[in-house]
């Protein structure tokens, strides 16, 4: 299915064709990426081939979790117990369990314990406990005992509550670690069990129980070679009677099967068709049975990825819309199976990823989250991840120099954006410092680079309309917006006073230098552009000329101004950008209608103020496009890696109009002191995400926690009371216990009561955010929360 050029990117500097222009794919298919998205990160055209296959990854499931859990094979963590015994007290327990059952047991078999055999005596004849005791009578004295030992055993098993500490730390574990941990425990009581013979009465229980035949006659070397084949057996029998719970318990026998499988995997076993969404169901139930065998065919042999699965299930989407389009899909599925309806570029992948995706929930992993007290229990240890239904709430990021700002938020939020464009899902524009590591040249369709000689494209400072007033409010914010002295609105008035005769002589805008010629109010360039108005069709323009005339150079005219500003871009090394001649075709941010992938590498080094105004200028550009679009079906998304003076109190506004536009944005900033302290409040509250990198100060810290807002917990005061004793025995007993142990005799006075807390503190967050960890809330379009969680960016 062809996209007929509509979605190409076109070489803006020389006006030349689209750069890798949709076209047929190359006759040699290039190798699949044998790893789900979920995989590690890759190398060179393809990820590497590991990790499941992509049948595996579509027949994982996605949990329907809440926002920012990551649902690629999450399961559900079960809330967290109230009575759950904390480890210290479990342990303790046990072993106090263990030494008083050694004690009791000891005492019982030494014969301090008084009366011990009186039961035993009751129910037996009187005369086989004289001086010569009967074999019966030995039999039955084993038989009570063992009785009794094991009455011990499972008394105090059950007071230390042994099996709970056996679940915990041996049986409630994945494998391997589960068969490991349960067969440590198997090899210590089968070791106790063969070397209690003496301790423990079972093997006078089994010797009575046996035959006396069986063991004593003929000579004597005879019986003590059957005395140890007895004990052999008896040890074997009871090694497996222990071992065989505790095998069942770890998993044992699955564990085997499981690796045998993997030993002995034969080839895949053929499904049926439409057991999984990778057998195509959609296309079966409209009977175009040969294209999804197609896709099937090129899935089991690998020549398929993620991207050109979601790509093409997507197109079958639209397609549905449009029953006219079936049959020519149909043809392209068969003629050129996962190639089929490729992206402009003819890119089925990215040069490389670095971060862990998985498109069929369009989420991208940032870590994992830690096992923290101020993280709910059911989070602990799961991913964390974002997605275009939290993007669209647009996401603000705080965080100092190296605090990783770039590397664990920035480069994968635009890397998942640059697949689901891939995947006709999207449209990203990332503007960053030029040198920043948001990936190779390659995985983007339009790179610009402004003040570099060999930049292949261009930028229209005119965002690629035609309405002057427009054209002035966008330049109006981009050259004064960060400036508080300033008035938008005479600054707008100022600007379209000029760009509206200027287009009605030359059907043009002017150029940078021309348009900062003429608010300059040099008396030639006004005069010539006078000069060419007509009189009476264009009267309306020469009022407006000479109201411009009349206010150069009064008080609180904006002109001089704009023209200072504007003279950061009329420098040589922007000599040949923003051409407005119309032999060239500059990219327009407007443009958002086409899943392309743009980056814009700004001179932060060289042209710091001129990189500030062009950012301005993009996310100008990008919110009034955004919100402009007649089709929003794919997701617009701008990332500026340094927001640094580019926030304005007319973007804040236009941010939070995005949420119904299907668009967003993403705005790191070193510090909140880098936007203007008027707009703290307002940046704060137009976004829906936060994060807060490790290394902020208190003063941010401070507005991210009343942005939070507060909580409500349960609290435990205990408060210690002294004791008074009035007996003089208990006095001296109180005396004792105070000098041995230092500390008078008190009593504990316990309330518990709900209070109002802070999510996170200032000094939280300023101090117990380890490196490498970020505290992150969410906020979808469609309103969910998720609260601020601390998050391992490295997880």
């Amino acid at each position: 299915m062809d996209t007929e050029g509509t979605y190409g990117s076109r070489d803006t500097r020389s006006g030349g064709p689209v750069p890798r222009p949709a076209g047929p794919p190359p006759p040699q298919l290039p190798p699949r990426p044998g790893y789900a998205p979920a995989s590690g990160p890759s190398q060179g055209n393809y990820a590497p081939a590991s990790g499941p296959s992509l049948g595996d990854w579509l027949r994982t499931p996605r949990a329907a979790a809440e926002p920012g859990l990551w649902r690629f094979g999450h399961t559900p963590r079960p809330d967290a117990d109230p009575d759950r015994v904390p480890d210290r007290a479990l342990i303790g327990g046990a072993v106090v369990a263990l030494l008083a059952a050694l004690l009791v047991w000891s005492l019982w078999r030494n014969g301090y314990v008084p009366h011990r055999l009186i039961l035993l005596q009751v129910v037996t004849p009187s005369d086989w406990w004289g001086l010569e005791r009967p074999a019966a009578a030995l039999t039955a004295l084993a038989v009570y005992n063992s009785l009794v030992a094991l009455l011990v055993i499972v008394g105090f098993g059950r007071l230390g509550n042994w099996r709970e500490v056996f679940r915990r730390y041996a049986a409630d574990h994945p494998q391997p670690g589960r068969a490991v941990r349960t067969a440590l425990v198997g090899a210590v009581l089968v070791w106790c069990f063969v070397n209690s013979d003496d301790l423990l009465p079972f093997d006078d229980l089994a010797l009575g129980l046996t035959p006396y035949s069986w063991l004593y006659g003929g000579t004597a070397m005879e019986t003590r070679d059957r005395v140890e084949t007895f004990k052999t057996v008896y040890h074997v029998v009871g090694a497996v009677a222990i071992l065989l719970p505790i095998a069942r318990a770890g998993g044992w026998f699955t564990l085997v099967t499981e690796l045998r499988g993997r030993a002995k995997k034969g080839p895949e076993p053929e499904r049926a068709p439409g057991e999984s969404p990778a057998d195509w169901p959609q296309l079966r139930a409209a009977g175009r049975h040969a294209a999804a065998d197609r896709l099937v065919a090129d899935e089991r042999t690998g020549r398929m990825n993620d991207v050109d699965w979601v790509r093409i299930r997507r197109a079958w989407a639209s397609v549905e819309a449009d029953p006219s389009r079936v049959g020519p899909f149909t043809d392209a599925v068969l003629g050129q199976g996962a190639r089929a309806c490729p992206h402009p570029s003819g890119d089925r992948d990215l040069p490389a990823r670095t971060a862990t995706h998985d498109l069929l929930t369009s989420q991208v992993r940032l870590g994992r989250y830690t096992d923290f007290d101020r993280n709910p229990a059911a989070r602990r240890g799961a991913g964390a991840a974002v997605d275009p239904a939290c993007l669209g709430s647009s996401l603000l990021a705080v965080g100092p120099f190296g605090s990783g700002k770039t590397r664990h938020l920035v480069r994968p939020v635009v890397e998942s954006l640059a697949l689901q464009a891939l995947a006709g899902k999207a449209v990203v524009v990332a503007v960053c410092a030029a040198g920043t590591p948001l990936g190779a040249d390659e995985g983007y369709d339009v790179v610009i680079r402004p003040g570099d000689p060999s930049s292949a494209h261009d930028l229209d400072l005119y965002s690629g309309t035609d309405d002057a007033d427009e054209a002035a409010a966008l330049l109006a914010e981009a050259v004064a917006g960060d400036l508080p002295d300033v008035d938008a609105r005479r600054a707008t008035t100022a600007l379209a006073q000029l760009l509206g005769a200027y287009r009605a002589v030359h059907d043009r805008f002017p150029s940078v230098p021309v348009l900062r010629e003429l608010l300059d109010g040099a008396p030639g360039a006004l005069a010539e552009l006078r000069a060419l108005l007509h009189t009476d069709a264009h009267r309306s323009y020469l009022r407006e000329l000479d109201t411009r005339a009349r206010q150069t150079g009064t008080p609180g005219d904006p002109g001089l101004l704009l023209a200072d500003r504007l003279a950061v871009l009329d420098r040589p090394a922007f000599a040949g950008f923003f051409d407005t001649t119309g032999t060239t075709r500059p990219f327009s941010v407007r443009t958002l209608e086409h899943p392309l992938r743009v980056r814009i590498d700004l001179p932060e080094r060289a042209h710091p103020e001129a990189a500030r105004l062009i950012a301005r200028l993009v996310l100008a550009q990008f919110t009034t496009g955004a919100a402009a679009r007649t089709d929003r079906s794919l997701f617009a998304f701008l990332a500026l890696d340094d927001a640094t003076h580019t926030v304005t109190g007319e973007s804040v506004r236009a941010v939070q109009r995005l949420r119904n536009c299907n668009a967003g944005v993403l705005l790191t900033l070193r510090g909140l002191g880098d936007v203007p302290e008027s707009l703290h409040t307002a940046l704060l509250g137009s976004v829906g995400c936060h994060m807060t990198f490790s290394g902020v100060t208190t003063w941010d810290g401070r507005l991210f926690a009343q942005a939070w807002g507060t909580e409500w917990v349960e609290t435990t005061e205990v408060a210690k009371h002294t004791v008074f004793a009035d007996q003089p025995l208990t006095r001296a007993v109180h005396a004792l216990r105070k000098l041995v142990t230092g500390k008078a005799v008190t009593t504990d006075a316990v309330t518990v009561r709900q209070v109002e807390r802070e999510r996170w503190s200032a000094s939280e967050l300023a101090h117990r955010v380890p490196a490498g960890h970020a505290v992150l809330s969410l906020t979808t379009v469609r309103g969910e929360h998720a609260p601020p969680l601390l998050v391992d960016l490295t997880g």
